[in-house]
């Protein structure tokens, strides 16, 4: 009987573990913006990587709607979107070392900013969550974006890469909206 009871106390305790927030493993792909990543390669071998939550449109306006104008906001959802450069680059005319950082974007009906960012780690060491913006103390760099409408909606936040000779334009696509901007090493 003892035995019985011990062994219960145990299944319990093990199962009100795996309610704990944080003990549990989280199946990220099941979340209703799942990650996504993205990357791309220089001729030399040397790249750049982000990763990022891709939220859906479902029928809500996006830009000026969901994601205000005029404020920064995260380039996805979830834990913030990080930008991991294993060289040098030049971002859309600014240089950037080799390092991690997180991305932010501001969207503005007629032109974007790209904010690359230092915080990439909470105050306990954790992931930066996505919200709220971290403050512009820890911006490195803002950096203007193109901006261009697609010819249909994209329903899911993506992030990608157009591999052009030695540089790499990084597109935001979601909604009608494409925000772009051109990496290249610096040499």
């Amino acid at each position: 009987m003892t035995k019985s009871i011990v062994s219960l106390a145990i299944l319990l305790i093990g199962l009100a573990a795996l309610t704990v927030p944080g003990v549990a493993q989280e199946d990220k792909s099941q979340r209703p913006s799942p990650p996504a990543s993205a990357q791309c390669t220089f001729p030399d071998g040397k790249m750049l990587k982000v990763d990022y939550s891709s939220p859906r449109m479902k029928g809500r306006t996006i830009y000026g709607g969901l994601v205000p104008y005029g404020q920064v906001w995260r380039a996805g959802a979830n834990e913030a979107t990080t930008f991991v450069l294993d060289t040098g680059l030049i971002v859309g005319g600014k240089e950037v070392p080799a390092g991690s950082y997180t991305l932010d974007a501001i969207p503005e009906a007629d032109k974007w900013t790209l904010v690359v960012s230092t915080k990439t780690k909470n105050d306990k060491g954790g992931p930066v969550w996505g919200i709220p913006y971290p403050g512009e103390q820890f911006d490195f760099a803002r950096v203007p974006m193109d901006i261009s409408t697609l010819n249909a909606p994209v329903e899911d936040f993506t992030i990608s890469f157009a591999h052009s000779g030695d540089t790499c334009s990084m597109r935001m696509d979601w909604a009608t909206t494409r925000a772009s901007i051109v990496i290249s090493e610096k040499k």
